[in-house]
């Protein structure tokens, strides 16, 4: 048992659940009875997101329950297995659902393919969720999605705001959390390997530079200059009040 605390793979295990569980308890993301919907994308932070959260579930005695979704757009080319989805829920007896949706192009210029597609997405999670029972909605953005977001919204929208860790959507009786706000891309890159996932390849026609890719060059270059960028970002808004809300 020591020799094996001692591998990689043991510690970085044990750092993404304790993690995901500090995450859980300093913003309250998950209580007794929730019903939970995991937004299954397919890539590597929903994988985690899947198996880790099914672990905590598993192991917390059926605390919360958990069923996943996978959205997939008819306007968007798949080359993967849906099946290796299904196996990797049925590992921890979580129901899986498979939605496909797709979407038309807007003559607005600010409805853009990337918007169109982000939002036909999500109404699907929610129109499901509430078909479901659930009254939560758990996605897999981690704290370098988070903090990207808020330096896009500075930079490109004069606002100091992100994506809540937890976020009450009072209109539909749902909340939207996000267990994996403590964990590094970097480290869920690595479990993933770690893991041998094999996240769902698309092709998408609409794939190219974006705010977003550009802002993560910035980021790797904020890193060099302030290895502790992320820390002082990520006070400031929670001073701010931005990781949540009501």
């Amino acid at each position: 048992m020591e020799q094996k605390k001692l591998q990689p793979e043991y510690k970085l295990h044990k750092r993404l659940i304790h993690q995901m569980r500090d995450a859980c308890k300093d913003f309250g993301l998950i209580e007794q009875g929730d019903r939970i919907l995991i937004g299954l994308s397919g890539g590597k932070d929903s994988l985690a997101l899947l198996n880790l959260l099914g672990e905590r579930m598993k192991h917390s005695n059926h605390f919360f329950e958990i069923e996943a979704l996978h959205v997939r757009m008819s306007n968007i080319h798949y080359s993967s297995d849906i099946s290796y989805l299904q196996a990797q829920a049925a590992k921890w007896d979580i129901p899986f659902h498979l939605i496909e949706t797709g979407f038309e192009a807007d003559r607005n210029p600010k409805r853009t393919p990337c918007f169109l597609c982000s939002w036909n997405r999500r109404k699907v999670l929610f129109d499901q969720a509430q078909a479901l029972g659930c009254n939560k909605i758990a996605l897999g953005h981690h704290k370098d999605d988070i903090l990207r977001t808020a330096l896009m919204n500075m930079t490109f929208n004069g606002s100091f705001s992100t994506m809540p860790v937890r976020i009450s959507m009072q209109k539909f009786h749902m909340t939207i959390i996000r267990p994996l706000a403590y964990c590094l891309e970097e480290d869920l890159r690595e479990w993933a390997k770690m893991q041998k996932y094999q996240p769902v390849n698309k092709a998408c026609p609409f794939d190219g530079a974006s705010n977003r890719t550009n802002i993560q060059q910035v980021t790797a270059e904020l890193e060099k200059l302030s290895p502790d960028y992320r820390h002082h970002l990520w006070h400031a808004l929670l001073k701010a009040g931005a990781l949540t809300e009501e």
